[in-house]
């Protein structure tokens, strides 16, 4: 019922009224009804709520112990701590008051709104791609690990990655808008040029994939060492029987437990990055190329939660599965 309230309302002929002024005419975006209102309502307010409470703990964390500040892992965590912050805080605010409250903004001031969520899930993104690489380099050329990603490199390449999001975000306010342009417009995101969400979408495309890539290799990887340890006769396996009497040789309990633990995190990493970024790229690539009417407009703003979702998993999968976070945390307590 919530989905389908206002199927009716495509039937009336509101539709082809937006068609015709897209870029003047907010309230074409303005599709829920009462009862889907409530309901992204509380979604929005508990997973923001959970969302800022889990990287406030993060950051305080990383901020707290020196040892975690010294090493530029964790400073990727951090950038993610901060996006996920930020863009959960701006995306209630400014979802809520389009959605629920019907706030009719000048065209300046919702793009300046935009442009602070597009910057912060943009940020998320490239923070995620920046962990991504500190991994893969830290299983592709482990002896060279520490040489390769310093402090100060770290520093500098969320730095570029924070300002190039910022750069990009802006681009709408500052002229790539289809009411500036007379071009055509997104039937999903009001006064957004689609020549913009294209460029949008194939550049957080790109990086999803290579963040898919570097998991999927580090896994491949966690399995080949697995089972190269299984192949030593060395300290690191031992002999086991099993209940038949066969005799069988495989990693220490400590080494498998350190493989599973690690398949765990990356297929966790994996799930989360399909589930939350699938289904809203797939919406907006239907967007460039489809006609989107108000049903599809509705299952995008029940999607766009996923996003907040996103934000919601990421401390859990990159930081409180981290031993030595959690170390410090309880450091802190005590």
């Amino acid at each position: 019922d919530l989905l389908l309230g206002n199927a009716t309302a495509v039937e009336s002929g509101g539709a082809p009224q937006c068609a015709e002024n897209l870029a003047d005419n907010m309230e074409c975006f303005m599709i829920l009804t009462p009862g889907q209102q409530l309901a992204v309502a509380i979604l929005a307010l508990t997973l923001g709520t959970f969302t800022v409470l889990e990287n406030l703990v993060v950051l305080c964390v990383i901020l707290h112990s020196q040892t975690l500040r010294s090493r530029p892992s964790y400073h990727f965590i951090g950038s993610l701590a901060v996006a996920d912050l930020i863009g959960s805080i701006i995306f209630v605010y400014s979802f809520l008051d389009f959605h629920v409250l019907h706030r009719k903004d000048s065209p300046n001031i919702f793009l300046f709104k935009l442009a602070g969520v597009i910057a912060s899930f943009t940020a998320s993104v490239g923070s995620l791609f920046l962990t991504a690489i500190d991994r893969y380099v830290s299983i592709h050329r482990p002896m060279a690990y520490k040489r390769i990603i310093t402090k100060t490199k770290a520093v500098i390449a969320f730095s570029m990655m924070w300002t190039i999001s910022i750069i990009i975000s802006l681009l709408p306010l500052l002229g790539w808008n289809c009411k500036r342009l007379g071009s055509v417009c997104s039937d999903i995101f009001p006064l957004i040029d689609q020549k913009y969400l294209m460029f949008w979408i194939g550049m957080t495309s790109i990086l999803l994939l290579f963040i898919i890539y570097a998991y999927m290799f580090i896994l491949w990887k966690s399995h080949h060492h697995a089972v190269r340890m299984l192949s030593r006769t060395s300290q690191r396996s031992v002999i086991v029987y099993t209940a038949e009497g066969a005799k069988v040789q495989t990693v220490r309990p400590d080494q498998a437990r350190m493989d599973l633990r690690l398949a765990k995190t990356l297929v966790l990493i994996l799930v989360a990055l399909i589930i939350c970024w699938g289904p809203l790229l797939a919406i907006m690539v239907y967007d460039l190329f489809g006609k989107v009417n108000d049903f599809i407009k509705t299952i995008f703003a029940f999607c766009s939660m996923l996003c907040l979702l996103n934000s919601t998993v990421n401390p859990v999968i990159y930081a409180m599965r981290s031993k030595d976070l959690r170390r410090a945390f309880l450091n802190i307590c005590h």
